[in-house]
């Protein structure tokens, strides 16, 4: 290699791990082993890419996975240098990760907050086949492109360019026509919530939650003091006669009809519309969270049930972190005509807090094509990483796992014998490193069993699936039973 460049780099195109990966992982140790020290200036993408014989394309999306987690810094036309700024801190910092927290101070529900994937981590796309490279180019692209105007106070609705572009995605992906003035940009699924449940209910009013339903809704529901009611799921969705039966006059339903979570299961047609008839019989509010549509592998996808609402009863929700990656902390709302001046009035109050400079860049992002093709290389890619774990899971485990059938999404559950604990098992398998999650953690009221909840998109290999798999069997086989 370069004479003045103290790391050697290798790349084995043998290996299962791409080599994009493998320049990343060799950068991330030299610099973390303090090998390479801040202000290091690492070779040129060209320079780098025909020493080791590999496109230029290949080192930029290592460099960018690593200019975006902290470890280097472009500096324009002078280079790419190792930070300055984090790696000050590298001192105090152990070279080998340390240990996991506990389990017992852990909240299961919730997954192990890591800067990298951890295994099984539930609500992460494969974060090493995102297009880091092209990602970064948009991202420059839009700085360089920025004038005095944009630098003043955006709008607190989110920019209408990425509003006009994530209304034409919808018409195209989901079936329903809406304006850009109905879609409202939020800095995540917490805060979308949070915008619906202060703009249209008030502390007591009932809402209907899927049983079991994500742990983030139940606890965000209950701190706005609603009245969590508690609705059995089936083979069909949420059990709409079981609802009515409980609490005929709730203002609010919360669902997820495209892929039920975290059963799988899609609600069937004759409840959706059986659900729209209860919402405009009882004038009350439908959010559809549709969370992971996008990742239907068998049939097309489902419509969303915001397309068939002709009443404008259905609020529906949207998120770019499953599709593209979390730490954009973008979601988005789409609103009836008729509540556009409500929310509009209440996000003056509220203002979009996600980052011009990424609202611009998803918004070309997808005008460019980008974001299309991107989901079209996962619908691909996740089915084979899927495949990988459940075949690992059943010739490991198939005599105390059960894997539910599901059509989509980016997670799988796994029925665990009833002489088995979920619950322990985390406890055991967080201690080791793996987050996995409990069904019991997701349910209110309703016992559904045992289940554990695996998340497979970041998996590399059949052999990588086996390997983690292997480690959870270890703990199931030695655990002991309750």
């Amino acid at each position: 290699m370069m004479m003045s460049f103290p790391v050697q780099l290798q790349v084995d195109r043998q290996q299962s791990e791409p080599v994009f990966r493998q320049i990343y992982l060799r950068f991330k140790e030299a610099i973390t082993q303090r090998i390479l020290l801040p202000d290091t200036r690492v070779p040129s993408v060209r320079a780098l890419a025909s020493e080791l014989g590999v496109a230029r394309g290949t080192v930029e999306n290592a460099y960018a996975q690593l200019v975006a987690e902290g470890y280097l810094q472009s500096r324009g036309q002078s280079g790419t240098y190792v930070s300055d700024q984090l790696l000050r801190g590298l001192a105090s910092i152990p070279a080998e990760p340390s240990k996991p927290r506990q389990a017992a101070q852990i909240n299961h529900a919730f997954a192990l907050e890591t800067e990298s994937p951890q295994p099984f981590q539930l609500g992460l796309p494969a974060l090493d086949a995102f297009p880091y490279g092209l990602w970064a180019r948009i991202i420059n692209q839009q700085t360089r492109a920025a004038t005095r105007a944009s630098l003043g106070h955006p709008p607190a609705t989110g920019l209408l360019v990425l509003r006009e572009a994530i209304a034409s995605y919808l018409q195209l992906s989901r079936g329903f026509h809406c304006l850009p003035e109905q879609v409202f940009i939020c800095p995540g699924y917490q805060a979308l919530l949070d915008l619906v449940i202060s703009t249209l209910l008030h502390p007591g009013d009932a809402v209907w939650l899927e049983d079991p339903g994500y742990p983030v809704t139940q606890q965000l529901c209950r701190e706005a003091q609603l009245r969590n009611e508690p609705i059995p799921v089936d083979g069909e969705g949420i059990n709409l006669g079981a609802a009515i039966d409980k609490v005929p006059d709730a203002r609010a339903v919360i669902v997820t009809p495209a892929h039920q979570s975290p059963t799988g299961v899609a609600l069937s047609l004759p409840r959706r519309l059986a659900l729209l008839e209860w919402a405009a019989e009882q004038q009350s509010w439908i959010i559809e969270d549709d969370y992971d549509s996008e990742f239907r592998y068998q049939g097309r996808p489902l419509p969303s049930l915001k397309s068939l609402d002709r009443q404008g009863r259905v609020l529906y929700a949207g998120t770019f972190s499953k599709v593209m990656f979390p730490a954009l902390r973008i979601a988005y709302l789409v609103v009836p005509k008729e509540l556009v001046d409500r929310f509009t009035q209440r996000c003056r109050l509220r203002a979009c807090t996600v980052p011009p400079l990424i609202q611009s860049s998803v918004a070309e992002f997808i005008r460019q094509g980008h974001f299309y093709r991107h989901l079209k290389r996962m619908r691909h890619v996740y089915p084979e990483r899927r495949a990988w774990l459940v075949e690992a899971l059943e010739s490991q485990l198939g005599d105390v796992l059960q894997v539910e059938e599901q059509a989509g999404g980016i997670q799988l559950l796994a029925r665990l014998d009833k002489n088995y604990s979920d619950r322990l098992v985390v406890t055991l398998a967080h201690q080791q490193g793996l987050a996995i999650q409990a069904l019991s953690d997701w349910q209110i009221d309703i016992s559904e069993g045992n289940g554990l909840l695996l998340g497979f998109t970041n998996l590399q290999s059949a052999d990588d699936a086996k390997r983690q798999v292997s480690r959870l069997a270890s703990i199931i086989r030695f655990m002991g039973r309750e």
